[in-house]
């Protein structure tokens, strides 16, 4: 099975730096699983249209190969002006509904307040529950108090919050599975 891990921004290095941490972790609990990361700076994408796939560039035909063939993701978003980046609404609206359906999704996201943590809360929460997705009930926020001056990670409770993401994500993949195998799951409404 794969793992997405998508850094959901083109600029900036903390949410590499969580998406990373997030990482080493997984790894601990799924070494069965094949993890790839999708990073949105290394792409031109689009922008959605509604066209058809085959008529975006490659790029950005290849950012939706990658979301359609995942079967988990792990997404990884500064906050910026209260909202997530333009850039993950994108390539959302690039993907159809049914990509994420059933599928397993955990967040960790950075912000200049504790109070933009609520963006994940207002915005992308609901988008992943218009997708149907499987979001783990623990996402890990973290503002700049949590990293020390070179961008690391400092906070041992964030520390702790990260591996106990990779840990119910684990589980989240295993009910996935199941569910996918599943003889009466429908898909097509």
């Amino acid at each position: 099975m794969k793992i997405l891990l998508i850094n959901g921004s083109i600029v900036g290095e903390k949410t590499k730096i969580l998406l990373e941490a997030v990482k080493t972790e997984l790894e601990k609990f799924s070494a069965d699983y094949e993890i790839k990361e999708l990073n949105l700076e290394k792409y031109d994408m689009q922008f959605a249209d509604g066209r058809p796939k085959d008529d975006y560039n490659e790029d950005t035909q290849s950012m939706i190969d990658e979301m359609e063939a995942a079967d988990g993701y792990i997404i990884a978003t500064p906050i910026f002006q209260g909202s997530i980046p333009g850039a993950l609404k994108n390539l959302f609206d690039l993907i159809s509904p049914k990509v994420m359906r059933y599928k397993p999704v955990a967040i960790v996201a950075n912000g200049g307040t504790f109070q933009h943590h609520l963006v994940i809360e207002n915005q992308l929460k609901p988008i992943l529950d218009y997708f149907r997705s499987l979001i783990t009930p623990n996402y890990v926020y973290t503002q700049s108090a949590h990293f020390s001056h070179v961008n690391e990670i400092i906070d041992e409770d964030v520390k702790f919050r990260i591996e106990e993401l990779a840990r119910v994500f684990y589980y989240y993949m295993q009910m996935s599975s199941d569910l996918q195998k599943g003889d009466n799951l429908s898909t097509d409404f």
